[in-house]
């Protein structure tokens, strides 16, 4: 059975980016910043990133009152 990446929480960093319209390059600089939250497996130095992160990190932002 295959799974869209959509529909799986757990996501890989290259899918994290595909998700999110981004490089793979991004998604490591947002994970170093600590703007998105990643989990490493243990014993690997594979890194997981949750879906809802990623959804909260496209939420807009509120912009300032400006006059």
């Amino acid at each position: 059975m295959t799974t869209t990446v959509a529909s799986r929480r757990w996501l890989n960093q290259k899918e994290a980016a595909e998700y999110l319209g981004v490089t793979d390059r991004s998604v490591r600089a947002y994970i170093a910043r600590g703007h998105l939250p990643a989990r490493r497996i243990r014993g690997s130095r594979a890194i997981r990133i949750d879906r809802a992160d990623l959804d909260k990190l496209l939420r807009p932002i509120p912009s300032a009152k400006v006059g």
